[in-house]
Order: C-alpha cells, then sequence, then structure tokens
C-alpha cells in the first residue's frame, strides 16, 4: 500500500501570515491562496480604497482578516502595525514581503534622486524594517518569503534602483537566512520572472502582458514550497514564463 498523502490544508490551516502588499498584483494572489489554505490573514497596503477591497473578497470566502494601513518606508507604521497583529493574533507564523515598487525606464544619468530613493527605501529598507519587527512574534516553524523578482539575479538597463533594491534585497536574505537557521525559522528568497501586474504600467506600459505568467501561478507555486515538510526548504524559488520572457 502507498503511503497516503498528507493534504496542504493540513500543513497551513490555522496559520497566522502576514502579506505586505496585498491588495493587489502577486500579494493579493497569495493572500487569495493562503486563505483558501485556512490560513489567517494580515495584510497591508498603502492604498485605503484598494485595501478594504481585498479585505472584503477575501472575508466573504471565510477568511480571517486583519487590515492595516502600513507604509513599509516608516518605522512607526510598521510598528503600530505589529502591534495590532500581537494584540490580535499573537503571532506571526508566515511572513511574506511583497511590498514593491518601481520607477520608469530611466538612464543612470536620467534617474532622479527622489525616484532612486523612493524604490531604494520600499523595496529594500521596508523589508528589513518589516523583519526586523515582525521577527520577536515568529517562533520555530516559522516561514519569511521575499518577494523579489527575477531583477535579484539579472540586471536590466532603464531599471537601475529597481535592480539595486533587488540585488540589495537578495543579500539581505541570504543573510537572514544564515543568522535564523539555529531558530528553525525558514527563510525562502521568491524569484518570478514576467508576471502580469501593474507595476508593468510603470516598468514598461507596452510589455507583452499575454507572455506573462498569472499572479495565481507565482502563488500556487508558493504554497506547493510552503507546505514542503518542516526537515526542508527550498532557498529559492524561481518562476519563469514558459513563453521565454523574463
Amino acid at each position: 500500500m502507498s503511503p497516503r498523502i498528507k493534504k496542504s490544508s493540513q500543513n497551513l490551516r490555522g496559520k497566522v501570515a502576514l502579506i505586505t502588499g496585498a491588495s493587489q498584483g502577486i500579494g493579493l494572489a497569495i493572500a487569495r491562496a493562503l486563505a483558501a489554505e485556512g490560513c489567517n490573514l494580515v495584510i497591508t497596503s498603502r492604498n485605503k480604497t484598494a485595501l478594504a477591497k481585498a479585505c472584503r473578497e477575501l472575508k466573504a470566502k471565510n477568511a480571517h482578516v486583519l487590515s492595516c494601513l502600513c507604509d513599509v518606508r516608516d518605522p512607526v507604521s510598521v510598528r503600530d502595525l505589529m502591534a495590532a497583529v500581537q494584540g490580535r493574533f499573537h503571532t506571526i507564523d508566515i511572513l511574506i514581503n511583497n511590498a514593491g515598487i518601481a520607477h520608469s525606464n530611466l538612464s543612470v544619468a536620467e534617474l532622479s534622486l527622489e525616484s532612486w530613493r523612493e524604490v531604494i527605501d520600499t523595496n529594500l529598507t521596508g523589508m528589513f524594517l518589516i523583519t526586523r519587527d515582525a521577527l520577536p512574534l515568529m517562533k520555530s516553524g516559522g516561514v519569511i518569503v521575499n518577494n523579489l523578482s527575477i531583477a535579484a539575479r539579472r540586471a536590466f538597463a532603464g531599471s537601475s534602483a529597481y535592480n539595486a533594491s533587488k540585488h540589495g534585497a537578495l543579500g539581505f536574505t541570504n543573510t537572514l537566512r544564515e543568522e535564523l537557521r539555529e531558530k528553525g525559522i525558514r527563510v525562502i528568497a521568491l524569484l518570478p520572472g514576467a508576471t502580469d501586474t501593474a507595476i508593468w504600467n510603470t516598468l514598461w506600459p507596452e510589455a507583452p502582458r499575454k507572455k506573462m505568467m498569472q499572479p495565481e501561478t507565482v502563488a500556487q507555486a508558493l504554497v506547493n514550497t510552503l507546505v514542503l515538510p518542516a526537515e526542508s526548504t527550498v532557498e529559492e524559488l524561481v518562476i519563469m514564463p514558459s513563453a521565454g520572457m523574463l
């Protein structure tokens, strides 16, 4: 007789998952996927209207949801978020650092300091602030997933701040993994290729969306990784469109 395969919902049901940038795109797709697995959700965004819409959708699926406006660049906003999580759920089992922005396709010579700082502060410093303040609420068996994009491994002309933020975030992720191994907290770098989300409105408005992956594809791949046995991990999860587009 073959061994009985354990369903994923038995692994994730009741876990508390915090997802930043969860009002659209990959973040919302991950929230939907985790809600389907029975997770309790904490979702954040800077967009009040989009966050409220996402919260209503997830609650309609019988998910337990705490929605919090949060600017990941702001230490006070991040502390307020963690206080709300502690007050509602007391713990974080899964942290998804997903919040991120891009800038228009501009050369280094053309890019403004303001745009540089906004991207670095959101994509890199924001990840640090969220992670640092979430760690006291995490324990052995927890998982941190940093959504980095394939730009963490490759460079694209006209995206210097975005590339730099993602390369830096990969270095941060790799360091964090080494620091948390003994504590039993897994750290996963999520590196999706071109995915059909709103970020392309900034990066490349004319991009061929039909060649891209859907956010749900990335979310499903991540769920499959999260339900691996506790004695194993995936350190880098690279997902690419089959059409060959980056």
